[in-house]
């Protein structure tokens, strides 16, 4: 009956800051009374509560009203852990990549090395190789897939299974495409912190049905930040291909992108580097070549990380114009056509 008086009392004791009783925010801990001393434990947040020290005394009167004069009041605290939110997002597994083969992440220290043409050509050269392949174009800020490709404005369809939602890729040129680049439209600039385009990214991948598949090109975003940390934790990586154009400005990001790779945290083992615009070939002289980025720089970094050299691709009008019709230079039987298709065999 003494507990229950003190309850009710301690009922009236109202945090000013958050306009509750203490009984109903839940930091009345434990009420209990021994001979002639009641005893309350209040339970705070980890964070300090300002207003702890009057919380305290107002609970020693609220005992002393419920119990009157022969008691002894005493008030002990002990801190809360605040319960953490729960986390937003998808929680995602990887059922759908269980007939995936290889899963190799198609990576760039810095942009604008052609890292997305090497993906694309080197995919549909696998595909040509007799492989079954498929690409997903996980850098979700700048998606040059569907243009690649030539598969702007298709829509993939979604299926509903259960609990789970199912996408299925597009499919041309004998690969399964998957690219956010689908859903938004070319000139929807994508403004996403780091957690919602990493969010993004799984859908892109673990959301997918892509069947059986002998090699799973995944082309990753240039640089080192949260979306690799992510894709690495969260995806079965089979290894790295590493994508750089010859001069040393480009080089110096490659190390980089090795020593994230190599960092004990992380630990895929890197299957090869790839040199890009290697030279150029005029398309009326293609016998000659012409180092305008510097010669065999990419043939050095390779050496000094003992990476294997996969190939080097020449800088011709013939890939570009390709990449911007969405007709790949992989489909042709051109020397730039070749070199993708050696660079398939390699790996």
């Amino acid at each position: 009956m003494n507990e229950k008086r003190i309850r009710e009392e301690l009922a009236q004791v109202f945090h000013p800051a958050k306009d509750k009783s203490i009984i109903d925010l839940g930091m009345v801990q434990d009420v209990r009374i021994e001979g002639e001393t009641a005893t309350v434990t209040l339970a705070f947040s980890k964070h300090r509560d300002p207003l702890a020290e009057y919380l305290m005394d107002a609970t020693r009167a609220a005992i002393m009203r419920a119990l009157g004069k022969g008691f002894k009041a005493e008030v002990k605290t002990v801190i809360k852990e605040e319960p953490k939110a729960a986390k937003k997002g998808l929680e995602l597994d990887n059922s759908e990549l269980e007939e995936v083969g290889q899963i190799i992440g198609i990576s760039s220290g810095k942009g604008g090395v052609g890292k997305s043409t090497v993906a694309v050509n080197l995919a549909i050269a696998l595909a040509r190789l007799g492989y079954k392949v498929g690409l997903a174009d996980a850098d979700v800020y700048g998606p040059s897939v569907p243009k690649m490709t030539g598969t702007e404005g298709a829509v993939p369809e979604a299926l509903r299974e259960g609990e789970k939602d199912i996408i299925l890729p597009v499919e041309k040129y004998g690969v399964k495409w998957m690219s956010i680049g689908y859903f938004t439209t070319p000139e929807q600039a994508l403004i996403w912190r780091g957690p919602m385009a990493c969010n993004a990214l799984k859908q892109m991948i673990q959301q997918v049905r892509w069947g059986q598949l002998d090699f799973l090109l995944i082309d990753m975003p240039p640089g080192t930040g949260d979306i690799h940390i992510s894709l690495v934790h969260d995806i079965p990586l089979t290894g790295a291909v590493i994508v750089s154009t010859p001069q040393d400005v480009a080089l110096a990001d490659v190390e980089k992108g090795v020593n994230m790779f190599r960092n004990p945290n992380v630990n895929k083992p890197i299957l090869g580097l790839v040199e890009n615009m290697a030279w150029f070939t005029p398309e009326e002289h293609p016998q000659e070549k012409y180092y305008i980025f510097g010669k065999d720089g990419g043939l050095r970094m390779a050496q000094k990380y003992d990476i294997p050299l996969l190939g080097q691709i020449p800088l011709v009008q013939s890939i570009r114009e390709g990449g911007d019709a969405g007709e790949p230079a992989a489909l042709g039987s051109r020397p730039d056509s070749l070199a993708f298709l050696e660079l398939a065999g390699k790996l």
